[in-house]
């Protein structure tokens, strides 16, 4: 599951209220959803998710589960159309306020190979541009590790700003994302108990500068004050423990 970042959406969420209510219908199309940890960020926000597409069968079963009314696309985002979503979503071309979600990380995690544009996964960046160009929502946040910041100098990053820059043209207008300049941050500054930097990079169509929140200050919200009230666990299973055992070989080794 995605870490959320709350006061990051609810800023996005105030923002958005200086946009004319005839141009949007805030609602979201979330990519790579998993089991619906960046759109329960968003919907706390006020947003509303109108498609998730994912494509880990047991992430659909946890977010049917969850939420039984939430149209789901569970197919690799290589095989969705932007009119199948529009379709599912129930919503035209410009009519989403969002366009959501953090493409597979792995290919430029420093836990990682590192192998970027190299790796399939890598290059399902390229599927969030795609989506963003055949829906055209009114703006979009992408979520990925640090990493994607210095894969190759910085050329993974500047290539997928660049796409996202390109001009796109539907129905006689032209329309151009204007993007902040992306910003790694940490999620213990801002609500959640624990340390975790992700890139963060956002964008709009009409015009808007964006501000990301300044992080709160100490004392951090603890693993207590987040889990404390839960009755006591069971013993962990094998596979548990042996993610935890990577875990804690990968802080050995690069520090967190």
């Amino acid at each position: 599951m995605k870490i959320i970042y709350p006061q990051i959406i609810r800023t996005f969420a105030r923002y958005n209220t200086h946009i004319e209510m005839k141009e949007i219908q805030n609602k979201v199309i979330s990519l790579f959803s998993g089991a619906g940890g960046l759109d329960i960020g968003f919907e706390k926000a006020g947003f509303k998710v109108a498609v998730a597409i994912e494509v880990d069968s047991a992430c659909c079963e946890t977010l049917r589960a969850n939420k039984p009314s939430l149209p789901i696309i569970n197919k690799s985002i290589t095989d969705v159309t932007g009119d199948e979503i529009l379709s599912t979503a129930n919503l035209k071309v410009g009519e989403a306020a969002l366009v959501i979600g953090g493409p597979p990380c792995q290919s430029f995690s420093l836990a990682g190979l590192r192998k970027g544009l190299e790796d399939e996964r890598g290059k399902l960046l390229f599927e969030f541009v795609r989506v963003v160009r055949e829906t055209l929502p009114v703006g979009f946040v992408l979520e990925n590790v640090k990493g994607l910041t210095n894969w190759d100098k910085g050329r993974a990053l500047n290539l997928l700003i660049e796409e996202l820059q390109k001009p796109i043209y539907y129905n006689g207008k032209e329309y151009k994302y204007n993007i902040a300049p992306p910003k790694v941050l940490d999620a213990v500054n801002y609500g959640a108990p624990q340390y975790r930097e992700r890139l963060i990079l956002v964008g709009n169509r009409i015009g808007k500068e964006y501000q990301y929140p300044k992080p709160q200050k100490e004392p951090y919200r603890t693993v207590w004050d987040a889990i404390g009230n839960l009755p006591e666990p069971e013993r962990p299973s094998e596979v548990a423990l042996r993610v935890s055992s990577c875990i804690k070989d990968r802080i050995e080794k690069y520090g967190y």
